[in-house]
């Protein structure tokens, strides 16, 4: 006899701002039939998982929060991790979202069952089944490891800086950091002054601007918490700030001259040595990869105790890094800890291989690398399953809480919609999905994104933009304003009345 297991209307994975806010949004409906499902003891996502030395937010704090639960208690212009994972546990709390959290309960595998119209997943803390599932599992939810030879003989500390070792004490240590992302610019600087010697493995170098940042003062704070509508005119101000920088990304690159200037100026200030200079200058216009924010990044790197390397590196030894220069020579570099900010992985999401249509093939075997779904949040061949923070729905300029919302109002339409209509299943046309996807991929011919001269985490393997939305936010809020279900292909449910609940989620 088959044990029976708990069914929801809606199941919801992830903690982070996709699955906290989708969770708030539900509440809100009216809809209590739902679980939310974390893999870990806490909630918070990449700002749990992202406790490094100087882990901070390079969007500023006022748009960097949900547009319903504005947070006047910010200290800085741009939040430390402390603060953004402080903020998502306390929505969830106010919001009632803890009692429908299912901690500790990893979504192993989730499989469409077409006979009995509903998603049976598997998860570490027991299985359950759900008629919708909402994907939460954000692109910086899975930290990337390098494939170098050797790597797994080495036998000092080794860890990513996503699974920052704490109890390690870097004090007087020989530090290897491989990569020089959104990670390795926050955390070099804190770390620097405590090691011995920090050398820098550095594949292609970033465009570091310099951060404006700040404490919020009281009078600031005292406005936010008593002046209605202060926080918004803030919030506003900053948003339309960073849509203009659209203009250079996507509109006309040239532009982007002006910022390669600052880019420049940046360096010139902080580092004197020529060579080091010339090491840290990229040779791609600037937003082609993500462009970072950083006052101490570069004053750092100039530091006596500090290498930077731009050799290829060959091998991983038990207790050094060996390079390989254009001629040839090897140079074996001892360290005793090695610290990865090799970044994430964004175009090939591991919740991709965990989701499983009626065929039994895999969301990631479906795409085959090609990456795409409708509006960025429904996929062909996956009925009820919505993904928040989906293909090309990142963003280079600006607050990806803002697209997560968007996506968050498409689906709540969605679920309104079937209620309404007693409908039991959707799924996105084929054609529907094609021609969206085109007119994405258009629009992403000649930004900086793909003309700029460089390979960037955004493309995948075939240099195709899957991960980022080629104009403003705004366009891409009309467009997921309301559910189109012309779009869909949906089923209907013949003889079941609508209930009580159905008509409050409706609403």
């Amino acid at each position: 006899m088959t044990e029976a297991v708990p069914h929801y209307r809606v199941a919801v994975i992830g903690t982070g701002f996709a699955g906290i806010g989708m969770a708030v949004r539900l509440r809100q409906a009216g809809l209590r039939d739902f679980v939310v499902l974390e893999r870990a003891d806490g909630i918070g996502g990449a700002w749990r998982d992202n406790s490094y030395p100087g882990a901070a937010c390079d969007v500023p704090s006022h748009l960097y929060s949900f547009s319903f639960a504005l947070n006047p208690r910010w200290s800085r212009t741009f939040s430390p991790q402390t603060e953004i994972r402080e903020y998502i546990e306390r929505v969830a709390g106010e919001h009632g979202v803890d009692a429908h959290l299912r901690r500790d309960s990893e979504v192993r595998a989730a499989r469409w069952e077409p006979d009995r119209n509903r998603w049976r997943l598997e998860t570490s803390g027991g299985d359950l089944t759900a008629q919708f599932l909402i994907s939460g599992a954000g692109p910086l939810a899975d930290p990337a490891h390098p494939d170098i030879k050797g790597i797994d003989s080495f036998e000092g500390r080794l860890f990513h800086s996503a699974e920052w070792d704490h109890d390690h004490d870097l004090t007087g240590r020989r530090v290897a950091v491989i990569g020089t992302g959104a990670s390795a610019i926050q955390f070099v600087p804190r770390i620097q002054p405590e090691v011995d010697h920090l050398t820098l493995f550095q594949r292609t170098a970033p465009w570091v601007m310099f951060r404006h940042d700040r404490d919020i003062t009281r009078t600031e704070s005292w406005l936010f918490r008593n002046v209605p509508g202060a926080q918004q005119v803030a919030r506003k101000s900053i948003y339309w700030g960073r849509e203009s920088y659209v203009l250079g990304f996507a509109k006309n690159p040239r532009l982007m001259g002006v910022v390669e200037r600052l880019g420049r100026a940046n360096i010139a200030q902080s580092v004197k040595d020529p060579e080091l200079r010339r090491k840290l200058t990229p040779n791609f216009r600037p937003g082609c990869k993500r462009i970072l924010m950083s006052n101490d990044y570069y004053p750092a790197l100039a530091s006596p105790n500090v290498d930077v390397v731009t050799d290829g590196i060959v091998e991983i030894r038990p207790h050094s890094i060996v390079t390989r220069d254009a001629s040839g020579t090897e140079t074996e570099h001892e360290v005793d800890t090695i610290i990865l900010g090799t970044g994430f992985h964004v175009s090939d999401p591991p919740i991709a291989q965990r989701l499983f249509d009626a065929e039994g093939r895999s969301l990631r075997e479906h795409w085959g690398g090609d990456v795409q779904a409708f509006r960025g949040t429904t996929v062909g061949g996956f009925p009820n399953l919505f993904v928040l923070a989906g293909p090309n729905t990142g963003l280079g300029h600006t607050s990806q809480v803002f697209m997560i919302e968007a996506q968050i109002r498409y689906t709540m339409q969605a679920l309104k919609f079937v209620c309404r209509n007693r409908i039991d299943r959707l799924e996105p046309r084929a054609e529907a999905q094609r021609a969206y996807n085109a007119k994405v991929h258009a629009a992403m011919r000649g930004t900086v994104w793909v003309t700029g001269g460089c390979a960037s985490w955004y493309l995948n393997e075939e240099g195709r933009n899957t991960t980022l939305w080629p104009t403003f936010t705004w366009n891409f809020a009309l467009r997921t304003r309301w559910f189109d279900p012309h779009n869909y292909d949906l089923r209907r449910i013949r003889s079941a009345r609508r209930s009580a609940r159905d008509d409050a989620v409706a609403a």
